[in-house]
């Protein structure tokens, strides 16, 4: 069957004769009478505004609808048309909301054996999610474990988030991204680190198999939008331009050109991905491995977020009284304010392996 040719779209809504008060009350908030069926008695009209076609029409039967119009200008609210259609004013680009923090320990284990792939849950453009922090920290913080599982050319378009905070670590494999006047594509290989300012436009173009990224945003649930009418790449590098509301830049960490330097905790190194300067501060994204066999570190801290994922290798953790816990290659743990903490418990004997590295993500980039 060949698919007709639309030139518009309409929306029909009820009414009761006469449709006159209807009329007024459109006309009265912006809308522009385009058709009426028959002048002397009008059955029908055609009405067009703010990016939007309605057809008025005497007689149906259909329950009221609800309109929500977009407004940079003007009071939030709703209004209710003589025909029962509910107007609803919202604003255009309303603020973003952090939701307040709740606070907890949350520990959570890489399924294994051969069902292991079915935790991961089916999320957009085919690639699958598992949730490393299911309590959502009261819905502050989501962090995620992304896995596509057979590679090649990605079903992904244009689009770009409303977010405070958001990185993507690549674990495994390889994935290849265009950025919004970040010059050509770039692929983004084990050990790498993107930072995606708020409101940059991108794309995943295409993925090894068994491509995995770690990718943390904050507000948990945040807009996503779709940009068709932006094509990319846009032919410009402009490393130093800022995005979104903050003004914060865009990193390309890569993993093979980096300096190892001392770590917070004595008997460890870590890089450091740039994202704390690219962020003002606001962030801190780390990858930490032991030199040596350094002995237990029991710390807490004072930051809004601490997060740990264990990308290689094995260490043993614990809190207060509870048992240690040896953690191995996608574990992850969050650990609040104020709450110490042992890596390395020596009770047990269980020191770091040597090719332990944590990713370490941290707000602020130094509160600890």
């Amino acid at each position: 069957m060949t698919s007709p040719t639309i030139e518009s779209a309409q929306v029909v809504l009820p009414c009761t004769q006469p449709i006159s008060a209807t009329i007024n009350f459109f006309t009265g908030i912006g809308f522009k009478v385009r058709t009426i069926v028959p002048a002397d008695h009008p059955r029908m009209a055609v009405m067009q505004g703010h990016g939007l076609t309605i057809r008025l029409e005497a007689g149906s039967e259909a329950p009221p609808a609800r309109l929500r119009l977009l407004t940079d200008d003007g009071a939030p609210g709703e209004h209710r048309a003589p025909n029962g259609t509910v107007v609803e004013f919202a604003p255009a680009h309303p603020p973003l909301e952090i939701p307040p923090l709740e606070e907890a320990f949350v520990l959570t284990r890489m399924p294994t054996g051969a069902g292991a792939d079915d935790e991961f849950g089916e999320g957009r453009a085919g690639m699958r999610y598992r949730d490393l922090i299911p309590t959502r920290l009261g819905g502050r913080f989501i962090a995620s474990h992304i896995l596509i599982p057979q590679g090649g050319p990605v079903a992904d378009y244009v689009h770009f988030h409303n977010i405070r905070f958001q990185m993507i670590y690549c674990h495994r494999g390889w994935v290849k991204v265009a950025y919004e006047d970040q010059g050509e594509p770039m692929l983004l290989r084990e050990g790498d680190c993107f930072l995606q300012p708020s409101t940059i436009r991108h794309r995943v173009l295409e993925a090894s198999d068994r491509m995995q990224v770690i990718e943390i945003g904050c507000p948990a649930e945040h807009e996503t939008w779709g940009d068709p009418d932006t094509v990319l790449p846009t032919g410009l590098t402009l490393p130093e331009r800022g995005y979104g509301a903050d003004g914060h830049r865009f990193v390309f960490h890569q993993a093979a050109d980096a300096a190892w330097m001392p770590w917070r905790s004595a008997g460890y190194e870590y890089r450091d991905t740039g994202i704390g300067a690219a962020t003002d501060g606001l962030a801190g994204v780390r990858v930490v491995r032991p030199v040596g066999a350094p002995g237990p570190v029991t710390s807490s801290h004072t930051a809004e977020f601490l997060f740990h994922f264990v990308l290689d290798g094995a260490i043993t953790l614990q809190r207060d009284t509870d048992a240690p816990v040896r953690l191995g290659e996608g574990d992850s743990f969050v650990v609040p304010a104020h709450m110490p903490y042992t890596l390395s418990e020596p009770y047990t004997l269980s020191e770091p392996s040597p090719d332990l590295q944590l990713l370490d993500v941290t707000l602020p980039a130094a509160g600890l």
